[in-house]
């Protein structure tokens, strides 16, 4: 076999140190055609077609070098990583096992064999690689970050951010920071997190979600004016970037500035974006607009509880009939049940969530709709106080009740049912006299609810501290006021539910003691 000279190596390899990918692909494809089975020609092929973009050809040129000998670790990983690109997850993860069986001692093989595993779900499996790197490369940052990720995807909160903390000893940098302040909101420790927010900022190289992220924090936070300044400073990094807008987007809408609202849900085209473009339209009474936007997105779904509240509200105030089917009688599929693990005769977890909501370590979060009253931030499910554990359980249990009393029913509400109850959200609520939530929906819901931990006695009237229900709220534009609603008082103990479409509000009450509920939402996957 005819061997090529060692100054073409030299030559070739200098022109891959000096980035002439073009010149260096020139040549090399040359001295293919002399020199067939020299696997170096093939592997700087492959390097500079990935350089420049190419990896169709890229994957060619591994795949060439790996007729002529497949057991070379380094190849294999090669062409794994480039079919990973390609989102050929399972073929790229048999290239970085075939690596690793070749060189067990090759860090970045099991680093990338576990982003395979962990793309396609496998967290056990990713898991199990990320540690490997680890053992072979105690400092690999990289894979301790990723394994804080799957933790916190897995919603192990405290291991999540203990390998995010780990990570940041080793490498302080902006992701990391931005890593571990995701958790700590998520766990209710809002200021905690706005710090992370603000060190990955720092560190960072002007990633437009930092800026999203910090702002969207001091907004619930309260600090409203830095919060309209972060958040306008994302979409200056990045005028396109989805969820920035959406931010921006939503926090106008929550301060009322429709309009320039509906600019930045158009550039964001983000989650429910043409639901609230839509928001934007009924409540600033542009109805002939609205109805011709809606006819456009009607047809495409029925499974929007935002879209179902806003159908449901046009069609009563004009007289039509409601064509969207996601739950067309929403206050029928409203429940009020008792919870048998917080009833009197065994009301230690109802005391023991009392005594969590009042002394855990959570901040608040501010809710421009609830006066004389305190609201959660994070996900109190999320967190590890046995009682809230104990909660969901039981939670769950009737939630799956629930169902039974309305599967047979025919609208999407029902027939696309979580399957999986996992709660997207929930925060506790407590009021005190003259307490009162105004009237909204839970947008990003399916099913909401509410779970009821102490109750004031000493009202005045009947209705004190009740929760209403009703298709009419949130000061949208009424033409027909002939709205349905219900009125519920719950006593300690009880839960209800109700589609994340229903208007619902606390009536204001005066009384010495407190009204504390916890609260929830929970969707399809």
């Amino acid at each position: 076999m005819k061997k090529i000279s060692q100054t073409e190596i030299q030559n070739l390899m200098a022109l891959h140190q000096r980035g002439l990918d073009d010149d260096l692909i020139n040549k090399a494809t040359s001295l293919v055609r002399e020199y067939p089975e020299e696997i170096i020609l093939f592997n700087l092929l492959g390097i500079s077609f990935e350089r420049k973009g190419s990896l169709k050809n890229a994957a060619e040129a591994y795949k060439s070098a790996l007729k002529i000998n497949p057991n070379i670790p380094e190849m294999n990983f090669n062409l794994g990583a480039i079919l990973f690109s390609e989102n050929k997850v399972e073929e790229a993860i048999k290239f970085y096992e075939k690596s690793i069986q070749l060189n067990n001692s090759f860090p970045e093989a099991h680093f990338n064999l576990g982003i395979a595993f962990q793309s396609a779900g496998r967290f056990d499996d990713a898991i199990q690689c990320y540690q490997k790197a680890i053992q072979i490369q105690p400092g690999f940052f990289e894979a301790i970050t990723n394994m804080g990720t799957i933790k916190q995807l897995q919603g192990h909160l405290d291991e999540a951010a203990d390998f995010f903390r780990k990570s940041l000893s080793i490498r302080e940098d902006g992701r990391g920071h931005y890593n571990l302040a995701n958790v700590l909101r998520n766990q209710g420790n809002l200021s905690t997190s706005i710090n992370h927010y603000r060190k990955a900022i720092e560190l960072g190289s002007g990633e437009a979600e930092f800026y999203s992220d910090l702002g969207d924090a001091l907004w619930h936070e309260g600090n409203i004016s830095e919060a309209n300044r972060f958040l306008r400073m994302a979409v200056e990094v990045d005028s396109q970037h989805p969820r920035a807008n959406y931010q921006l987007a939503v926090f106008l809408y929550d301060n009322n500035a429709l309009e320039e609202a509906i600019n930045y849900f158009k550039v964001s085209k983000f989650e429910d974006w043409q639901e609230r473009i839509l928001y934007c339209l009924y409540k600033s009474k542009q109805f002939d607009l609205f109805k011709e936007e809606f006819a456009n997105i009607e047809h495409l779904k029925h499974n929007s509880p935002f879209l179902a509240t806003l159908s449901g509200h046009y069609a009563k105030n004009y007289n039509e009939i409601d064509t969207y089917k996601f739950c067309p009688q929403p206050l029928d599929f409203v429940s009020h049940q008792s919870i048998p693990c917080l009833l009197e005769n065994n009301e230690a977890l109802r005391l023991q969530l009392l005594e969590d909501i009042n002394n855990a370590d959570i901040n608040d979060r501010k809710q421009s709709r609830l006066f004389y009253g305190t609201q959660s931030a994070g996900n109190l499910f999320k967190r590890n106080e046995s009682s809230f554990k104990a909660l969901e359980l039981g939670l769950k249990e009737a939630i799956s009740k629930y169902y039974d009393l309305y599967k047979n029913e025919d609208c999407e509400f029902i027939k696309l049912f979580p399957k999986q109850i996992e709660f997207s959200s929930s925060w506790f609520v407590k009021m005190q006299s003259g307490g009162h939530l105004t009237s909204h929906i839970h947008e990003d819901g399916w099913i909401s609810g509410a779970i009821y931990l102490s109750i004031p006695k000493k009202t005045k009237t009947q209705d004190e501290g009740a929760i209403e229900l009703s298709t009419h709220g949130d000061d949208y534009p009424i033409i027909n006021d002939d709205f349905p609603k219900k009125v519920i008082k719950p006593k300690e103990g009880d839960v209800i539910f109700f589609p994340s479409s229903v208007f619902h509000r606390t009536i204001p009450f005066e009384s010495d003691e407190e009204r504390i509920c916890i609260a929830f939402d929970l969707k399809p996957s």
